[in-house]
């Protein structure tokens, strides 16, 4: 990396401007410059958020030092706090006293008022074990801090207090910390996993900050401040630029020019998707391993690498001479002068673009079985919970017992209350002997008496009834096994490679659900199997690999999804995906012309055609497939039952795959006693935080304070009104309330054209709030929208509202949704329990929990006439 430039401009004193260098050279620049200058510190001034989060991304690449200074938020009337974004911002203000390295900050970031770095410091607690403190007067620090007291700490800036035990998680901790009293003095002081509830390790010490939301916005500071002296500025420009940018870079002496015109981009441009341009990359490496440059490739996996060398052996090139690094940069470039060349995997093969976390979350695998840990995430006080073997209690949270062992730490136990207040102490690590109950309907569940004889009989019962159950399923399984499937091969090399270039990493869940899947794609009888997963958890890739593997074996694949806007989605993904390999993805759509529409017909007849992607129009009578092997539903509980029933006559002895982030109550049943089979994904992608849910009554002033905070931070809004007749109106009104924002409308019932107008301006950024009905139910992947209003949310299904409110939080900020009920709704019935059960299940990977709440409010009707509702009423449905 060292160059001679780059080590005499280390040494420099004044404002540096990389405006005209391309943006992934500039993070090679500072990288250089933390290198040759380990005792500085370099203020790299991004011109937005993405352009900040992009550079982070690149400077990991370069494994340089860095801090990320996220944005805070603008103070408008009323808006709500964003708890994540102002613990991110405390702890990045913590990291910089004496940091050396890159500070990386937008230049709002940089101006936005702070309290002192002396105020900040002030606003600190610490607890000393075997000292003595006034709890109440800690207590209210606390609420007077910002945090909130909840039954069980889940998030930062809460608190709880359970007898002598108050758990803590501090704004700016990576852990919630356990403190025990024994009166006014604290005898113990852990910290432990906020997920199992479980300790972790024993502190003597250690420190909370007393700075919540808000705190870090506020004061007569700035970034500035918080610098060690002699810091450099580096100006880096950017598209994004707003009028304080501008002001900032009009400071006098802050710009410096450097390397304006030297550093050039990368030659771009989908080399290897089109054959003609693949001749053009390898003259490209040829010329400058002949001219002797120094070439480096970033590569996202080894799959990448291997790919890339092979193809660089097959054209004779010297592969020793190129360095390869296996990590994510977004772009490359060209460096003349120093006779260097960055490429980008990325950019070489032309099918994605990856931005690596920059908050990474620990990972939650919350797979249910009797031998894990109960997820405490899903139980509350007061809950209904079973015991293996001693039935049906309440929920009455933790706390801890003297240890029998002298000088052992106090044992953690969970307290359960049965009939007659009879009290049950289970140690946490025997958790997993407990569930939570879930019934049938709305009835509450007699509690056990401890050491009664009722739930030995009522588990007797409900088993005879499973096995009676099972013979009944067993002969509807026998029937479909008898069903001559087609049985696909094992992977070919071809799908190792496909796998192996996919640019994240799988989790620990996704990779059982494609094992699983591929699994029953191998065996003869025909494939049945419901994936269920969160918006964005990655169930879609799991389908791309089936289909994939139906392809390499001479198969055509059909995926089937309820709406032209996601159909057109999925279109472009798979295309993309599928980009390098000869296969042909076609889209039928009433988006597509007659002619186009014809030639798909015939592509599927005559087989050219291999994989199809489309709405219920590809179940028409005019579509005939030659060798159809899968068939992928995307989002089952948007079809109807007709339309399912259609599904089974046509596909009897095709594979069949299904999507859904809240299956419907049947389907859940059917899987859930094992008349389907089924996978769930629960690990949610490592940038995604929960979105918050705030239902309230209709309030014009909420509405506007929500859209004015959303577009303040260069972020999009979707108002969800599901009436077209009137939705003309809530346009206007809008327009009257927000008069600076971009508006549009988009519905079902406009024409074709119109509507493919209205999502792409809104794709593409050029409209603020999109004014719809629930066609952005289904599948709109808009990271730049964070922020969802849905109107009368009592005229929507549990299910619904949950896919709603999954359409924001997918970039990587805090997302928000408001959950909008007429005031006499906001007490009663069943539209507040499903609202309620939206806000409750506000965590990640909450899709499984919504259908399990759907299906204790609706029932789950009968299954082959059997009903079976009163054997899972009296055991719960976990254990049954």
């Amino acid at each position: 990396m060292a160059r001679p430039e780059l080590k005499s401009l280390a040494q420099t004193a004044k404002p540096l401007a990389l405006g005209h260098v391309p943006a992934s050279a500039q993070a090679f620049i500072l990288a250089a410059l933390a290198h040759e200058a380990p005792a500085r510190t370099w203020l790299a001034l991004a011109g937005g958020v993405k352009a900040q989060e992009e550079l982070a991304n690149d400077l990991e690449a370069w494994a340089a030092p860095h801090v990320f200074v996220p944005q805070g938020q603008r103070t408008v009337e009323e808006a709500l706090p964003d708890p994540e974004a102002s613990a991110e911002r405390l702890a990045a203000l913590h990291q910089l006293g004496g940091f050396r390295g890159v500070v990386l900050a937008t230049p709002r970031a940089a101006e936005q008022a702070l309290p002192s770095p002396k105020a900040l410091a002030g606003h600190r607690f610490a607890f000393v074990k075997n000292t003595r403190v006034d709890r109440d007067e800690l207590l209210a620090r606390l609420e007077k801090a910002g945090y909130t007291r909840e039954a069980q700490v889940q998030g930062r800036g809460q608190f709880s207090v359970r007898g002598a035990v108050i758990d803590i998680f501090s704004w700016d901790a990576r852990r919630p910390l356990r403190t025990e009293w024994e009166d006014e003095e604290l005898i113990s002081l852990r910290e432990f996993d906020v997920d199992a509830q479980r300790s972790v390790q024993t502190l003597p010490r250690a420190e909370i900050t007393l700075a919540g939301p808000g705190v870090a916005e506020e004061g007569n500071s700035t970034l500035r401040d918080y610098l060690p002296r002699g810091f450099v500025e580096v100006n880096l420009g950017g598209e994004e630029e707003t009028e304080e940018d501008e002001a900032a870079e009009a400071r006098p002496g802050e710009a410096l020019a450097f390397f304006a015109h030297d550093f050039l981009h990368a030659p771009r441009g989908d080399f290897i998707l089109q054959e003609n341009r693949r001749d053009l990359f390898l003259d490209h490496i040829r010329d400058w391993l002949a001219e002797k440059w120094e070439i480096a490739i970033f590569c996202n996996n080894e799959g990448e690498q291997k790919r890339l060398e092979e193809l660089l052996r097959e054209a004779r090139l010297p592969v020793e001479e190129i360095t390869f690094h296996q990590r994510s940069l977004l772009r490359g470039f060209v460096w003349p002068a120093g006779r260097l060349v960055v490429l980008s995997d990325a950019e070489i093969f032309g099918r994605y673009q990856t931005l690596r976390s920059l908050r990474r979350q620990e990972r939650l695998v919350n797979l249910r079985s009797q031998t894990q840990a109960l997820d405490f995430a899903e139980i509350a006080d007061g809950d209904y919970v079973v015991h293996l073997h001693h039935g049906i209690a309440l929920y009455k949270g933790i706390t801890s017992l003297p240890s029998s062992t002298e000088g052992a730490a106090p044992a953690e136990v969970l307290v359960l209350e049965f009939a007659e207040q009879s009290k049950l102490y289970v140690p946490v690590e025997q958790s997993y002997l407990v569930s939570k109950y879930v019934g049938v309907g709305k009835r509450h569940p007699a509690l056990d008496t401890l050491g009664g004889s009722r739930w030995e009989r009522a588990k007797i019962s409900a088993q005879k009834a499973v096995m009676d159950y099972a013979a009944q399923l067993l002969s509807v399984q026998a029937e479909r096994d008898s069903l001559p499937g087609h049985a696909f091969p094992p992977d070919t090399p071809w799908q190792k490679e496909f796998e192996e270039a996919f640019v994240y990493e799988e989790t620990e869940d996704q990779q059982r659900s494609i094992l699983e899947t591929k699994r029953d794609m191998e065996g003869t009888r025909p494939m049945d199997r419901l994936i269920c997963g969160d918006v964005g958890f990655g169930k879609t890739e799991v389908a791309i690999r089936a289909v994939f593997k139906a392809v390499q074996d001479g198969r055509q694949a059909a995926f089937l999804v309820p709406t032209t806007i996601l159909a057109e989605q999925h279109w472009k993904n798979l295309r993309d995906r599928f980009a390098a390999y000869p296969i042909r993805v076609d889209c039928m759509s009433r988006l597509q012309t007659a002619k186009m529409q014809r030639n798909t017909i015939e592509g599927l007849l005559d087989g050219s055609v291999d994989v199809v992607i489309g709405t219920h129009r590809i179940l028409s009578k005019d579509i005939r497939f030659k060798n159809l092997g899968l068939v992928v539903v995307d989002e089952e509980q948007r079809f109807g039952v007709r339309q399912k029933e259609k599904f089974k006559q046509l596909f009897r002895l095709v594979d069949v795959l299904t999507l859904s982030a809240t299956p419907i109550p049947r389907t859940l049943y059917l899987s859930l006693t094992g008349a389907r089979d089924m996978s769930t994904i629960e690990t949610p992608p490592p940038n995604r935080h929960p979105v918050e849910t705030i239902v309230a009554p209709y309030d014009e002033r909420t509405i506007r304070d929500a859209i004015t905070r959303e577009i303040d931070r260069n972020g999009q809004v979707y108002f969800l009104h599901n009436r077209v007749h009137s939705i003309q109106n809530v346009a206007d009104r809008v327009r009257q309330l927000v008069p600076n924002a971009r508006i549009d409308i988009g519905h079902g019932q406009m024409d074709a054209d119109e509507l493919e107008d209205v999502m792409s301006r809104f794709v593409a950024g050029q409209t603020d709030v999109l004014i719809s009905t629930t066609i952005i139910e289904s599948g709109l992947d808009i990271p730049n929208a964070n922020t969802i209003i849905i109107d009368r949310a009592d005229r929507f299904g549990l299910a619904d509202l949950y896919q709603l409110r999954g359409r924001v939080g997918r970039g990587g900020h805090q997302a928000y949704a408001y959950l909008f009920l007429p005031r006499h709704l906001m007490t009663v019935g069943d539209a507040r329990k499903r609202v309620s059960a939206i806000r409750q299940y506000s965590q990640l990977g909450a899709g499984f929990k919504i259908a399990m709440r759907d299906l204790e409010i609706r029932g789950a009707g009968n299954l082959l006439g059997g009903d079976q509702s009163g054997h899972i009423a009296a055991v719960g449905y976990d254990l049954y």
